[in-house]
C-alpha cells in the first residue's frame, strides 16, 4: 500500500476535541487504503509555556536541559492521539524521534537531521498499525536528545516521508496553504495554489511561518511534493513541488522577520577579531546570518564587520552579548530592535526594476533603511522593528497586488550598513 505522512501543528492538536477529530481523519485515511504515519507537534502553546517556566528559573537555561524539557510536549500529544485512535477501533503505536530513527548533529535547540533509519516505523506499518511520531526532535550521534528549532515538526515529517519513499507529505495547520503575505498583516494577501521549492525556501528563511526552511530543503532533495492544508477546513491547498509554475521577474510574496539583532564591530584589527567573536557565537550556539567584513582602501588597518542574529533560537544571546561587550568594549554595537522585510520572487534581482521600486517605497514612507541584502530570489530590507508591518503592507500593495511597480528611484538614504551583500 502507498504511504502517506501527515503532520499536524500545535493549533490542530490544541485540545482533546481536536485530537478526536484528527483520530477520525487518520483512521479513515488508513481504511481508504494507505499506510499512515502521523507527525505531531506539542498541544497548543505547550512549548511556549514550558520555555517560560524554564526562564522563570534561569534567564539562560542550559540548552541540553531545554531540549529534555521541550521534547515532552510532543510526547504527550503522540500518546494521547494513539489512545484516541485505539478508541476508534484502529491500531496505533507512538514513537519519539529517536525511536523513529531520526539522528541529528549535536547542536541543541536547533539541530539538523543527519540521517533517518525508520526501521521500527516500517515494521509497525507492516503490522497494519498507524505510526505516530513526535515531531521537532531526534537524537544526536552522541545519544543526546535534541530539538530541531521552531517549525521542526515540518522537518520531521518531510525527512520521514523521504526515508519511507512516501507518496505524499501533508502539512496541516490553521491556514489553508501559503499566502503572498501574512493575512493577519495584509488582509488582501493572495493564496498561492502552487509554489516552487526555491521560492518557498526563500520565504521560510525570510520569516514565513507556514513552512520550515529545512523541511523544504529535504523535500527538494528527495523530490517529494508537500501539500499545505488547513486541518479542519477542506478545500484549498498549496502544493510545494518541482516544476511549479514560476512568474519570472515578478514579486510573489512579501514576508517579514521581527526578532533580529545586529552586531557591528568597528575599529582597528576588527577583521582579525571577527574570528574570535564568531568562535564565541559558536560556543554559545548563536545562529548567525549575513556575516560581512570590509576595510576602507585608504586605511586597511581600520575595518568594520557585522552580522545578524535571528533571536528566536538564540537562547543564550544575553550571555553572548555580555561576553562580546567585555571582549571589545566600545568597538561593538548591538541593536535588538530590528526586523527584516523581504520581497520574494523568481529572478527579481536580474534587473534593477523591483529593487528601485522597493527602495522608492522605503524612501517615500520615511523609513530609516538600516541594511539591504539580495539573492537571486529575494530583496531584504533591515528596518526598525516598529516599521516592519507598515513596510510589508506597502510593498505588498505596490509590488504584488498591482503587479505593476512604478519605478521612482529618487534619492535613497541608507542609514547604517548592510548585514552583508549589497547596500
Amino acid at each position: 500500500m502507498p504511504i502517506v505522512v501527515q503532520k499536524y501543528g500545535g493549533s490542530s492538536v490544541a485540545d482533546l476535541d481536536k485530537l478526536r477529530r484528527i483520530a477520525d481523519v487518520v483512521v479513515a485515511r488508513q481504511r481508504s487504503g494507505y499506510e499512515v504515519v502521523v507527525v505531531v507537534s506539542a498541544m497548543g502553546k505547550t512549548t511556549d509555556q514550558l520555555l517560560a517556566q524554564a526562564r522563570e528559573l534561569s534567564p539562560s537555561p542550559p540548552r541540553r536541559e531545554l531540549d529534555m524539557l521541550l521534547t515532552t510536549g510532543e510526547r504527550v500529544t503522540m500518546a494521547l492521539l494513539a489512545i484516541a485512535i485505539h478508541e476508534r477501533g484502529g491500531e496505533a503505536v507512538s514513537f519519539t524521534g529517536s525511536q523513529a530513527g531520526i539522528t541529528t548533529n549535536d547542536r541543541h535547540s536547533d539541530a539538523r537531521i543527519l540521517e533517518v533509519r525508520p526501521f521500527r516505523v516500517q515494521d509497525e506499518l507492516a503490522r497494519g498499525k498507524i505510526v505516530i511520531v513526535a515531531g521537532f526532535q531526534g537524537v544526536s550521534y552522541k545519544r543526546e536528545v535534541t530539538t530541531l528549532g521552531r517549525g521542526g515538526s515540518d522537518t520531521t515529517a518531510v525527512a520521514l516521508a523521504a526515508a519511507l519513499d512516501a507518496e505524499a507529505c501533508e502539512i496541516y495547520s490553521d491556514v489553508d496553504g501559503v499566502y503572498s503575505a501574512d493575512p493577519r498583516v495584509v488582509p488582501a494577501a493572495r493564496h498561492l495554489p502552487q509554489i516552487s521549492y526555491a521560492e518557498m525556501q526563500e520565504m521560510a528563511q525570510a520569516g514565513a511561518k507556514v513552512m520550515n526552511a529545512q523541511a523544504v530543503e529535504f523535500a527538494k532533495q528527495a523530490g517529494i511534493a508537500i501539500y499545505a492544508r488547513a486541518s479542519f477546513q477542506p478545500g484549498r491547498e498549496t502544493v510545494i513541488r518541482k516544476g511549479a509554475p514560476v512568474e519570472e521577474y515578478t514579486p510573489r510574496a512579501v514576508v517579514s522577520s521581527k526578532n533580529i539583532a545586529r552586531v557591528r564591530m568597528i575599529g582597528h584589527a576588527t577583521g582579525a577579531r571577527l574570528a574570535e567573536v564568531l568562535a564565541l557565537a559558536a560556543q554559545h550556539q548563536i545562529p548567525l546570518r549575513e556575516v560581512s567584513c570590509a576595510a576602507p582602501p585608504a586605511t586597511p588597518a581600520w575595518s568594520r564587520a557585522s552580522f545578524l542574529v535571528p533571536l528566536e533560537n538564540a537562547v543564550h544571546f544575553a550571555r553572548f552579548r555580555a561576553d562580546v561587550a567585555a571582549m571589545l568594549g566600545e568597538a561593538v554595537e548591538v541593536d535588538e530592535h530590528l526586523g527584516a522585510v523581504s520581497v520574494i520572487g523568481e529572478g527579481i534581482t536580474r534587473d534593477e526594476n523591483v529593487l528601485l521600486a522597493s527602495l522608492a517605497r522605503v524612501e517615500r514612507l520615511g523609513i530609516p533603511l538600516e541594511g539591504l541584502t539580495t539573492t537571486a530570489f529575494r530583496i531584504s530590507f533591515l528596518v526598525p522593528l516598529a516599521d516592519v508591518d507598515r513596510l510589508v503592507q506597502d510593498l505588498h500593495a505596490v509590488l504584488v497586488e498591482s503587479n505593476e511597480p512604478v519605478v521612482d528611484a529618487g534619492a535613497v538614504r541608507v542609514q547604517g550598513e548592510a548585514g552583508g551583500g549589497e547596500r
